[in-house]
């Protein structure tokens, strides 16, 4: 028999359960319809601290007493006053976090959300296949069989004008990926990919996989100035991705990139954490506020936290034992 405290534990575990799997139920029935108003503090299509800069002078702590003091102002402005369930500021790495809890004193809740799977780039590398050289034998053959599935797909980095002609098909295959996520913040708009390449020609790349001349796959991201390649939206025809295994061939196009252009860092963000692992990405924990602004978000915040926190995964270390 359970003690009485262990009863207790098990049914508020049940209970918990319960709420979340309603709760996801509810997010799968009302997918395309919209769920919670939030205002947000941060990058909604990146990972990582996007969520405010400020001068090295200030201290980190007193960032964030201004950070809370702007966020108050925010959800008071008459405009949103009564329209938004929540303030969510995110995303802060764990291990950057200030001694002192002024969001939490000021009525925020931390939660932990999926972390940030990042690769130092090794010094010296002259192209992708030196970065496999350095892992241990099963990962390399492993690294192997992913190209050779991927042999008949040809990678094309597009110009301006070729994003625009195939403006269309970029964006379906972007949907494929964007249907299959667990929880959807926000959509990309249709001529998203166009319009940042338009802007960002120098700085921002799509490039383009075909098979037979069909676009099968598309990978983006960002040449940042600070030594880090920035992984962005990926885009993949589900029906052909397995036999030719695109999305492991996405992340080894990111490295070759990274290592072609001579960058130290390269950021894939959250998601398929176990797979990034595999090609030697690890994992950076984060950390995202939440505050409740009407009734509605108080009743579903906790099975809302609870639906988004990490799913349990194994890392994988691919390189060679030292």
């Amino acid at each position: 028999m359970l003690s009485g405290n262990r009863l207790v534990e098990s049914q508020i575990t049940d209970l918990t359960a319960k709420k979340v799997k309603l709760f996801d139920k509810y997010i799968d029935k009302y997918k395309n319809h919209v769920v919670m108003r939030l205002v947000t503090c941060g990058n909604n299509f990146i990972s990582g601290e996007h969520c405010f800069a400020y001068s090295k002078d200030i201290k980190r702590e007193d960032a964030f007493f201004v950070l809370e003091k702007i966020s108050q102002i925010v959800s008071k402005e008459e405009k949103l006053r009564g329209t938004i369930s929540a303030t969510l500021i995110k995303d802060f790495y764990i291990n950057r976090l200030p001694k002192e809890k002024t969001l939490e004193e000021n009525k925020f809740i931390e939660f932990t959300v999926e972390p940030d799977m990042r690769i130092d780039i090794p010094d010296n590398l002259q192209d992708v296949n030196d970065y496999i050289a350095l892992f241990a034998k099963k990962y390399r053959n492993r690294a192997k069989h992913i190209f050779k599935d991927g042999a008949s797909v040809i990678k094309k980095d597009l110009s301006v004008e070729e994003v625009k002609s195939y403006n269309k098909q970029i964006y379906s295959l972007y949907e494929n990926v964007f249907n299959k996520a667990k929880f959807k913040l926000v959509k990309l708009a249709p001529d998203y990919f166009y319009e940042m390449k338009k802007g960002f020609a120098d700085t921002f790349f799509v490039s383009g996989y075909f098979l037979e001349n069909k676009l099968v796959a598309f990978d983006s991201g960002y040449y940042l100035s600070d030594d880090t390649l920035e992984a962005h939206c990926i885009g993949i025809d589900y029906e052909v991705n397995k036999e030719h295994e695109l999305y492991q061939n996405i992340l080894y196009h990111f490295i070759e990139l990274a290592i072609r252009n001579k960058k130290k860092h390269l950021n894939l963000g959250r998601t398929a954490s176990e797979i990034k692992s595999t090609v030697g990405a690890k994992a950076h924990e984060l950390v995202c506020y939440i505050k409740p602004q009407n009734t509605i978000s108080k009743v579903i915040l906790n099975p809302f936290i609870t639906f988004l926190q990490p799913t349990e995964w194994i890392p994988r270390n691919p390189f060679k034992e030292e």
